[in-house]
């Protein structure tokens, strides 16, 4: 089956959901996205770099329906759940009798990827012996099967993904300079989730509907001001992902289409003793003075995180893992203090 987006690109029924999470209107993701239609147009490698949870698949699978080679294969290669002796078979396949339990021969990725797209999702974890084969695909399109001397030719346009530092892997001796020279015509950097903070509540209003009609509610759900606050304010490690599943989370938890609360911890166990620190500080604690020790607070995290970042307003935001927008407030706030 076959959809067609607002932008006419066409998509299989089974790719239609990646699409949709990549959601957003704010500049940076904007401009991403913009980098991003530019390079999928030329014929060459592109390397995605990103957090966990920022969208790297489903920017891949962008990348090859907007290119010439959207009628033809997209492969996936998760190289982080096959173990290293694996990869290589994975990849180029192997020949009957090449080892033991190579009962038939069997095609490798790079052959099922033929006139279309090999995405390597963690590429930085394949063994340096595969990535000599890899770069030999690169250069001369040619490569042969695990226990065979045959060449065959292939043309296959790759895409690799990473969250790791792949220059200072180089650098560790654990990643080829000659190949990350190949598959870096365009390097594309995907913003995390705390850089996005107009997409947040895109985004959350797009997992509620999408789990309320899950679970059976005939009404979109609705977020209290006090959640809206702590969906904005969180840090987001797990970006896009931990937003999802928060928010799911939430939907499916709450009885009503009101939604009071939200768990960004599934692990915190309600039955934990508190701790005898919290508890003696609970004791204390003059509930009258909550707004002079908040501002004291908010006011301590700016002066150490503006030292820290020697004054750069910029650098400051992200040591408190806030965006800009949420730090100039902030900062407009006890600029009087600073």
């Amino acid at each position: 089956m076959v959809h067609f987006t607002k932008a006419g690109e066409i998509m299989e029924s089974n790719q239609v959901g990646y699409s949709q999470q990549l959601l957003g209107e704010s500049e940076v993701f904007l401009d991403f996205q913009a980098r991003l239609s530019r390079a999928a147009k030329v014929n060459r490698s592109v390397l995605l770099v990103g957090e966990r949870g920022s969208g790297k698949e489903g920017a891949a699978r962008r990348l090859h329906f907007l290119s010439p080679r959207w009628q033809q294969a997209l492969v996936t290669v998760n190289c982080a759940a096959l173990p290293p002796s694996l990869i290589e078979t994975e990849l180029f396949g192997y020949e009957q009798g090449a080892f033991t339990g190579a009962q038939k021969t069997r095609k490798g990725r790079f052959e099922e990827a033929e006139g279309g797209t090999l995405f390597l999702d963690e590429i930085g974890l394949i063994p340096l012996e595969v990535q000599e084969k890899i770069l030999r695909v690169v250069e001369y399109g040619t490569f042969e099967r695990v226990g065979s001397s045959v060449t065959h030719e292939v043309d296959v346009r790759i895409i690799g993904a990473t969250n790791t530092d792949l220059p200072q892997l180089c650098k560790e001796g654990k990643f080829k300079e000659d190949l990350l020279d190949r598959l870096s015509f365009e390097v594309l950097f995907l913003p995390p989730l705390r850089e996005r903070s107009e997409d947040i509540m895109l985004l959350a209003n797009y997992f509620s509907s999408k789990m309320a009609l899950e679970c059976g509610k005939s009404e979109m759900p609705h977020f209290s001001k006090q959640v809206v606050q702590h969906l904005m304010t969180y840090s987001w490690p797990g970006n896009v992902r931990e937003l999802k599943n928060v928010v799911e989370r939430a939907v499916y938890r709450s009885d009503t289409t009101d939604i009071e609360d939200v768990q960004f911890d599934p692990f915190a166990n309600p039955c934990a003793e508190p701790k005898q620190e919290a508890l003696a500080l609970e004791k204390d604690l003059d509930l009258a003075t909550y707004e002079q020790a908040r501002e004291k607070l908010e006011l301590s995290y700016l002066q150490k995180a503006l030292k820290r970042g020697e004054g750069n307003q910029k650098e400051a935001a992200k040591l408190l893992n806030l965006t800009y927008d949420q730090f100039r407030g902030l900062y407009r706030k006890y600029k009087d203090q600073l």
